[in-house]
């Protein structure tokens, strides 16, 4: 994902936290120049550059290097391979909650629980870079939540109204597909891109079992047999059965999906609003067109979304340049790299968990649709944010569901499966 993750955090946080260096002589290198690794999704590169560039400017002398990784699981392993080797960036950008927990922090992280930066970044986001009471990250960006893109001038002109039970979802694409548009866009090509149907359901699952975490996490829930969970695999197999996906699915990027969402080519995105950003800069004139509502469930009286914790910037315990490390990592979380943020996306996708951080001025229409559910407390956590357990092959396991090589019942159990070896290396009972 963009991959995501941890234990009770307060997602229902109040409204008004929405949203030419000169290169050192070879003997003070260590001091000044570090290298930051980050995933190459367009929007966290455009990101990274702006800030490295202010604190540049901020910090002459000082020089950081951008350095992009893939996403999704290639970029798990490529993360993992660094730490294990010795050979990660001075610093690095990746996911919170359990995935983070999966990186052995307390061996492969330095701690940053007393440096003073830390009394910027908001309590609630310490437990998701958290390990044995010491914490590890800082927040990068803002909160995402995950739920449905759809393109307004396809609702408009077929006169749809916005699904809030699955029923109504399905009767809105069976509409959408007679009249010659994609129902709903996949991007296979990515394969991270699979998730959300499974992952922003999740809202749904914690409404119908409130301790599903806690139980998950004890190994007394699995997917392949709690029928709630199973849907969202349900869901892509429903959907792919009706012919409801793009015909070039399994070809489809990322980015060639948010054009087609964006011009009207698709109807449906299931996706999270770190997308927001990226259309804006792909289709900047058609932005306003993309609108968001919750994946729908079962039931019309419960409708909310599914939110996910920023990422955290780390620092490796085995670099060199500690030092150098600190000073950016700290800059990272000042009111100026928040206004860098702002600048560059123009809007958040859901709140800072920066001490301070300014609201942008003018929020895209998107984004506007998100922040109702935060006024009306209709939120809770991914579960990766209250549980450490994340298998890494959910996103090659729903893939198979999208392409009908497996059934969602088999594709949930082989998931199951997934998780386990993963319990076990964490040492959580009940495995």
């Amino acid at each position: 994902m963009k991959t995501m993750i941890k234990r009770g955090i307060a997602l229902a946080l109040p409204i008004s936290l929405i949203f030419g260096a000169t290169v050192a002589a070879p003997s003070q290198a260590a001091d000044t120049e570090i290298t930051w690794l980050v995933d190459n999704g367009q929007a966290n590169q455009d990101a990274a550059k702006a800030l490295v560039a202010a604190y540049e400017k901020a910090n002459p002398g000082n020089k950081v290097t951008v350095v992009p990784r893939p996403g999704g699981t290639d970029g798990d392993n490529l993360v993992k391979t660094k730490l294990a080797t010795g050979s990660m960036e001075d610093v690095f950008t990746y996911n919170s909650g359990s995935l983070f927990q999966a990186l052995a922090p307390t061996k492969n992280l330095l701690d940053m629980t007393n440096e003073p930066f830390m009394k910027n970044v908001l309590s609630g986001f310490y437990p998701v870079v958290s390990a044995n009471k010491k914490i590890y990250g800082v927040p990068f960006g803002t909160a995402n939540v995950g739920g449905i893109l759809y393109n307004k001038k396809v609702y408009a002109k077929l006169k749809l109204k916005i699904p809030t039970t699955w029923d109504e979802f399905m009767a809105n694409n069976k509409k959408i597909k007679a009249a010659g548009i994609d129902p709903v866009i996949q991007s296979y090509k990515e394969t991270w891109t699979s998730q959300l149907f499974v992952l922003a359901d999740y809202f749904n699952v914690q409404a119908a079992f409130p301790n599903f975490a806690a139980e998950y996490t004890a190994g007394k829930q699995k997917y392949a047999t709690n029928k709630v969970a199973l849907r969202g695999f349900q869901y892509i197999e429903e959907i792919k059965k009706l012919g409801y996906f793009n015909r070039d699915y399994a070809s489809t990027t990322y980015a060639q999906a948010l054009d087609k969402l964006a011009l009207g080519q698709g109807a449906h995105y299931p996706m999270a609003t770190w997308a927001i950003p990226q259309i804006a800069a792909q289709q900047p004139g058609n932005l306003e067109d993309v609108g968001f509502f919750a994946q729908p469930g079962p039931k019309a009286s419960v409708n909310g979304v599914t939110v996910w914790v920023p990422s955290g910037t780390y620092i490796p315990a085995a670099t060199k340049n500690a030092a150098a490390a600190k000073k950016f990592v700290g800059w990272m979380t000042s009111a100026k790299a928040v206004d860098v943020m702002n600048g560059v996306e123009g809007f958040a996708g859901g709140p800072y968990y920066i001490k301070g951080a300014s609201i942008p001025n003018a929020l895209p229409g998107a984004v506007q649709d998100v922040m109702k559910y935060f006024a009306k407390n209709a939120t809770a956590p991914a579960l990766e944010f209250v549980s450490p357990i994340k298998g890494p092959n959910l996103e090659k396991i729903l893939v198979e569901v999208g392409l009908g090589i497996t059934t969602a019942q088999k594709a949930a159990a082989a998931y199951d499966a997934d998780v386990v070896k993963q319990a076990k290396q964490l040492g959580l009972k009940g495995w």
